[in-house]
């Protein structure tokens, strides 16, 4: 099968079976990215640079994944592939919402996958955490702290709480993607 054409039903399957946003749709998404023969920390990057930049994170890892594949076109045609779906679905349900939520199986549906999205976004956060700060792999590797990124995830954390406490309010997201951008420069860019 063409290259274009895999990248356009891959992630049109992926538009199509995930449910709860990108952050459920990236075990997913990981597991076709390495069939399509990217590396696990290559994804963790695409990831990072996903979750860092404006937009959607699974229209941005379709970008960013048909891009290395196919160029221009190749993430024209993933994007496209995880978009569609969801587009299909938005315009069905605005058209009968109206008279679908009066089911009590469509509430029961709705009520029923909720929980699957927590745990997909959970699972997730602890596969990127021990991908990331212990450099876990499978379960039969050996662990190797990476001290960097403990460190990094630890000034977050604790900027995090000093500022939730003493303001009474959330740090913006932006000013944390910076402040660890800032640091990933001084830690991986300064200290090699």
């Amino acid at each position: 099968m063409p290259i274009l054409l895999q990248l356009f039903l891959t992630f049109f399957k992926i538009g199509a079976v995930s449910f709860g946003g990108g952050y459920a749709m990236i075990p997913l998404i990981t597991e076709e990215a390495i069939a399509f023969g990217l590396t696990k920390e290559q994804v963790m990057n695409f990831i990072a640079v996903a979750e860092s930049t404006p937009g959607p994170i699974a229209i941005n890892m379709a970008t960013f994944i048909g891009s290395s594949q196919a160029g221009f076109l190749g993430s024209l045609l993933a994007t496209l592939g995880v978009v569609l779906p969801s587009f299909i679905i938005i315009l069905l349900i605005a058209a009968l919402i109206g008279g679908l939520l009066k089911f009590a199986g469509v509430n029961a549906f709705i009520k029923g996958i909720r929980p699957v999205v927590v745990g997909l976004i959970i699972a997730t956060g602890i596969t990127m955490i021990l991908s990331v700060i212990l450099s876990l792999e499978t379960i039969s590797a050996g662990i190797s702290l990476n001290w960097k990124a403990l460190v990094i995830f630890s000034v977050l954390a604790i900027i995090f709480y000093l500022y939730k406490r003493f303001k009474k309010k959330t740090i913006s997201p932006i000013l944390l993607i910076l402040i660890a951008a800032v640091l990933g420069i001084v830690f991986y860019g300064l200290i090699a």
